[in-house]
């Protein structure tokens, strides 16, 4: 969640206050995520029959198209919004972030804004002319960039959720690089990859992409890159992601060159998301 800086979230309490009491207007975080034309926010359970209320506030005062209350924690595998309507109608929604468009499902697909110092350091760190690969594409957070800003020449983006592989293939028409992407619907444990000789790839799965190191290494050339993501225990979170992740790629047998750890976001209590970037040499090379 942003935090807002108070004049927003005061003119929707003050709103609420008049048209449903003290007690809906209290309910009113100043904590909100914007995602283009739909608002996501949180609110407790007690005030439900002020909802709509609240939501229409929210619209009124940002002039959002919709209105989401998270329920709860993503579900499963997939990361599934938990989510509810409380004002407004459609969830289709986008997002630009340094010259990306990001067209989505805000009910049915996460986008985080904690995630978007990777997104474009996805783009800065990819350079003219590479081969990258996405192990994990969701609707492109890290492969779009890859090709918009970073000059890929081209990516092979996988992506096994229906909904959000759906968001992918337009993404990559609405910024124009479907020419240099092809995109690959299924579980990346059991598609056949079609390239060899990749300069970089993402791993952007959590708690932990560890395990698909071997994949990613199958795929890439001498002194190519992995960007790893896991949750840490955020005491010595960069050494302690850094350190699992030579680990990993050492048991394969292939020769680590460099490796960096970058602290993404706090991952609850206690918890750090962490990306570990690596400069490889497989085994078979």
């Amino acid at each position: 969640m942003v935090r807002s800086q108070g004049a927003p979230a005061d003119r929707v309490r003050a709103l609420v206050r008049s048209r449903a009491g003290e007690t809906a207007a209290r309910a009113v975080s100043d904590s909100y995520q914007r995602l283009g034309r739909v608002l996501l926010l949180r609110l407790p359970e007690e005030v439900r029959p002020q909802f709509p209320a609240i939501g229409r506030a929210w619209q009124e005062v940002l002039g959002v198209a919709t209105v989401l209350r998270h329920r709860g924690p993503a579900e499963g595998e997939r990361r599934t919004p938990r989510v509810e309507r409380i004002a407004g109608t459609g969830t289709t929604t986008e997002v630009v972030e340094h010259g990306v468009r990001f067209r989505f499902d805000a009910a049915r697909t996460m986008f985080s804004r904690g995630n978007g110092g990777e997104r474009a350091r996805a783009g800065a760190a990819t350079r003219p002319g590479e081969t990258v690969v996405d192990l994990f594409a969701g609707i492109g957070y890290f492969v779009l960039p890859a090709l918009v800003v970073g000059g890929a020449a081209g990516a092979y983006a996988v992506e096994e959720n229906p909904e959000s592989y759906r968001s992918l293939v337009e993404n990559l028409r609405l910024n124009g690089v479907e020419d240099r992407a092809v995109a690959l619907l299924g579980d990346n444990r059991e598609l056949p990859l079609p390239v060899r000789g990749a300069d970089r790839v993402f791993l952007g799965y959590l708690p932990s992409a560890v395990p698909w190191i071997p994949t990613a290494l199958d795929l890439v050339r001498p002194g190519a890159t992995l960007h790893v993501h896991l949750v840490v225990d955020s005491r010595n979170d960069r050494a302690g992601a850094e350190a699992t992740v030579v680990e990993a790629v050492g048991r394969t047998g292939s020769v680590v060159h460099g490796s960096t750890a970058r602290r993404v976001k706090p991952y609850g209590p206690g918890r750090s998301h962490v990306v570990v970037d690596v400069v490889v040499t497989p085994r078979a090379a």
